[in-house]
């Protein structure tokens, strides 16, 4: 009878446990979210100068709705990895130095699109807007699907407890489907926004991604097991048939 009590108990206290820490990561994500929202509204809307900047709003609903899903879906169906997908603190300096300078980029490419469209220096037209923004939906596709196949994958740099080489789906393909899903992501957000010259910024994006690629690279061949050969197996990091 007092063996069943014990596990009646440690029952209770492992769901309730549960319960607290679901709570505790739909807070914290909940938080980055709005955070996240209000601060690029600031950096498009504020140097615009007006709320009636369509592409900002386009931009904002294509980033943010599935966003949304997304969280959902992960706190529902896999709390772990999104608890990973919410640490952004890097332990190596090179690393940080990369995460650094694209908080930058980002920050100046927003502000760069604001003005742009206050003083009307692109002109993109319609049909670019919309072959920009179904790329722009195609990389968070992309996205949740490396995210179905990785389970350990994480913001930061790191090898993980127990972590396996995953060499199938699109990591049969290349090394990096994430990087691959970023770069569409921010070479589509300025056209979605409308201006070219906020594109010379974000284009920028990439060349830091194989900064942190072959850093990661480096550390990977080096911590964890299995993975020079599964470098040997799939030639290209990022891009197929080119990189």
């Amino acid at each position: 009878m007092g063996l069943c009590w014990a596990r009646m108990a440690r029952r209770f206290l492992t769901g309730l446990w549960d319960e607290v820490f679901a709570v505790k990561l739909a807070l914290n994500g909940l938080g980055k979210y709005l955070a996240g929202l209000v601060l690029v509204g600031l950096l498009l809307f504020l140097p615009a100068g007006t709320w009636r900047y369509s592409g900002a709003w386009l931009f904002i609903g294509l980033l943010f709705g599935p966003m949304l899903i997304l969280g959902l879906v992960l706190l529902l169906k896999s709390p772990t990895l999104l608890k990973k997908r919410l640490s952004a603190k890097e332990k190596e300096g090179a690393q940080r130095g990369v995460v650094g300078v694209s908080a930058l980029l980002f920050t100046v490419g927003f502000i760069v699109a604001g003005l742009d469209f206050r003083f009307g220096w692109s002109a993109v037209p319609t049909w670019a807007v919309c072959i920009a923004s179904a790329v722009f939906l195609l990389a968070y596709l992309l996205y949740a699907e490396v995210m179905r196949e990785n389970a350990y994958l994480s913001r930061t740099v790191e090898v993980q407890e127990g972590q396996k080489v995953i060499d199938t789906g699109l990591y049969g393909v290349v090394r990096h489907p994430m990087y691959l899903a970023t770069s569409l992501l921010f070479l589509s957000m300025p056209v979605v926004l409308g201006s070219w010259y906020a594109l010379a910024v974000f284009a920028l994006f990439p060349l830091l991604l194989a900064v942190r690629i072959r850093s990661e690279e480096a550390m990977l061949v080096r911590d964890l097991p299995g993975y020079a050969e599964y470098r040997q197996r799939v030639r290209y990091r990022m891009l197929p048939y080119l990189w």
